[in-house]
């Protein structure tokens, strides 16, 4: 599959999401270990539904999908996206997946988090990009940390899982504390 280079980084490229791909993307949504860290209820996700989820994302306009792409294989490996982008108010909701779970721990999702970042505040000049993430998720936190993502705040015991509850942490950004920018370079 060929993918187009949007924004790119060291390690991977975000590309548009390609339709395509929905067989793969169905393939990690069914898996618990990554599905459980995503912000929507859990379910069993036929490729016709992801195939339709995916259209209804494409066809948006409040909502900007990529696909994140290993750089050195052309392999998709996840994708991000900027969901409910307000222009009137310069904000937007960040989600962020890696499936393939051979890229966990590699600094995959924090590249593409810092490329999505870069595109979101210097091309379509947001003020404010925003994320939920479960507190059991550790591993996220630590990432939007290192991205710049500041604790904006937290909703206690709102996801249940396996018998036990878990507060969901609420993390922002703004526009002055992003420091990553790469796009910067090209009007320079």
């Amino acid at each position: 599959m060929k993918y187009d280079k949007i924004v790119s980084g060291k390690k991977c490229y975000l590309s548009p999401v390609n339709l395509e791909d929905a067989v793969l993307y169905k393939e990690w949504l069914n898996d618990l270990e990554v599905s459980s860290n995503l912000n929507f209820r859990p379910f069993i996700l036929t490729l016709e539904k992801e195939k339709e989820m995916l259209e209804k994302l494409v066809k948006s306009e409040t909502d900007v999908l990529f696909g994140i792409v290993d750089k050195k294989s052309d392999k998709l490996i996840g994708n991000c996206g900027l969901m409910g982008i307000e222009p009137i108010n310069r904000k937007s909701l960040f989600g962020i997946f890696i499936g393939d779970k051979k890229y966990w721990g590699k600094g995959y999702g924090e590249e593409a988090t810092n490329l999505i970042l870069d595109f979101g505040f210097n091309m379509l000049n947001l003020h404010n990009i925003f994320l939920t993430v479960f507190s059991f998720n550790k591993r996220g936190i630590r990432c939007y940390e290192k991205c710049g993502f500041k604790h904006a705040g937290k909703l206690r015991e709102a996801r249940l899982v396996a018998g036990k509850h878990y507060d969901v942490v609420y993390m922002d950004i703004l526009d002055r504390e992003f420091k990553n920018s790469t796009l910067k370079n090209f009007i320079e």
